[in-house]
């Protein structure tokens, strides 16, 4: 008795005054037993539905044995240090002569949503939510085997945050998931909030293109642990970490695996030029109108000089300016809420833009410019991927500036160098392509109409689809 009251008194002096921890004393045949919760993490309802009132129709020597007694399937007995951890996961705390903690959560998720940040067409609409079990539910439904291995982490000092590794045992490469888990256990940080917090970590060197893909479909996760990827799950975050993620992985969809195989590689190529177009088109436009004039038609090169004739300032503030302006303009569009973020797209693309024309202050064609190579690059779903265009879009403008045709072109080719020696775990991020892999190219850019037989040989050490080794 003794003991129990010294370690009650211990836990109230670790909780401090938070009032929300429940220290509840009740007397079970003429023997004292505490129970501690917090009653905003667990359901106080079930509690005293199903633990207090079985509780008080037990004995004296039933208490030595509760596992065997109270309803609960997840109930065991732990040490006194354990049970702050156990509490704040949503258990309560049964302290007798051993102490045992059961699960009791509250129920503060919000479910199973529907798709927002990466839209299907014509494919499952369900997506993440912020509950660790329920996202690994979403994906365990789908891959119904126990090759599907999931192992748990804690990081974050003061979050403790669960964080899960999922790959297929017979799929993956085994030091894959190995090299992952290594990295994420040397994190060492106060708390985790959202799974992109160990995206920088993992993605090792600094680098503009990303090669982590974030992820709130469950059937897009699913297809790349089907590759022999490896799902990052964190409790807390509706999004799923893809590693490792190639170039060509920012050019695909889940929806492309759907539809039919025509019009899947003519959207693809669409991708990839308005990837080139996102990147290429304002420092091409700069060159040609500032250095390069032999690089077009004369009655085209009459057209865009023509255009620029009452334009106080050079071809390059123009443009920053314009790309400036596009960027707040497309910054305060997604901060706003939806019913007035309309507002402010048509007041900043209609109204400003034409009042600048107007005004003198930037010629029409260079609003075309920057709007074509702005709205190319908003086509892909990835933040980071359109931030690394729109950083290698204002290099590029700088060179051409300075160099012309062959600044854009010296850009060009530092990018593919770039994108060439960049690797994600020692595999090159430029799969298929380099190094070449011949079944993979099958479903790069251009999509057959045959059914995918193997696996990408960087990613599987079995490379037959169907098959167990």
């Amino acid at each position: 008795m003794v003991i129990r009251m010294t370690l009650i008194d211990d836990l109230k002096k670790k909780i401090g005054p938070s009032n929300d921890y429940i220290f509840k004393k009740v007397q079970i045949d003429k023997c004292i037993v505490y129970l501690v919760f917090n009653e905003v993490l667990t359901s106080g309802s079930d509690i005293n539905d199903f633990i207090l009132k079985r509780l008080l129709l037990l004995q004296k020597k039933d208490l030595l044995h509760l596992e065997n007694i109270l309803p609960n399937t997840n109930i065991k007995q732990i040490t006194k240090d354990e049970i702050l951890d156990y509490i704040h996961k949503g258990f309560l705390i049964i302290i007798t002569k051993k102490i045992y903690a059961t699960e009791f959560r509250a129920d503060l998720d919000r479910g199973v949503g529907v798709i927002e940040s990466e839209l299907s067409i014509t494919g499952p609409k369900d997506s993440f939510s912020e509950n660790y079990n329920t996202n690994l539910g979403l994906i365990r439904r789908r891959i119904k085997s126990s090759d599907l291995y999931a192992e748990d982490i804690e990081i974050g000092r003061s979050t403790k945050t669960k964080v899960g590794i999922l790959y297929m045992k017979h799929i993956v490469k085994e030091d894959l998931p190995k090299k992952i888990r290594s990295v994420l256990e040397k994190i060492d940080i106060d708390g985790i909030i959202d799974s992109s917090y160990l995206k920088t970590t993992l993605e090792g060197k600094k680098n503009f293109f990303p090669t982590i893909m974030m992820s709130e479909r469950p059937d897009k996760s699913v297809m790349a642990l089907l590759e022999g990827k490896v799902v990052i799950l964190v409790d807390m975050s509706p999004y799923t970490l893809i590693l490792p993620t190639f170039f060509i992985d920012f050019f695909h969809t889940a929806d492309d695996y759907y539809q039919k195989s025509s019009y899947t590689t003519f959207i693809r190529i669409i991708r990839l030029l308005a990837f080139f177009i996102a990147v290429f088109t304002p420092a091409i436009y700069i060159a040609v109108t500032t250095r390069n004039y032999d690089l077009v038609p004369l009655k085209l090169l009459f057209v865009l000089k023509a255009g620029r004739t009452f334009v106080p300032f050079p071809a390059y503030i123009e443009a920053l300016f314009m790309i400036i302006c596009f960027e707040i303009l497309k910054e305060s569009d997604i901060r706003m809420s939806s019913t007035s973020g309309s507002a402010v797209s048509i007041l900043g693309g209609l109204i400003l833009g034409d009042a600048a024309v107007s005004a003198g202050i930037v010629s029409p064609i260079m609003i075309i410019i920057i709007a074509i190579s702005s709205i190319a690059g908003l086509i892909f779903t990835s933040l980071e991927l359109v931030n690394a265009l729109r950083t290698y879009k204002i290099g590029l403008l700088f060179l051409a500036t300075l160099l012309g045709i062959y600044g854009v072109l010296l850009g060009g080719i530092y990018m593919f160098y770039k994108l060439m020696t960049l690797k994600i775990f020692s595999l090159p991020y430029l799969s298929p392509f380099i190094p070449f892999e011949k079944n993979e190219i099958k479903d790069s850019l251009i999509k057959k109409e045959e059914p995918l037989k193997k696996r990408n040989s960087i990613l599987s050490k079995n490379i037959i689809r169907g098959k167990y080794r």
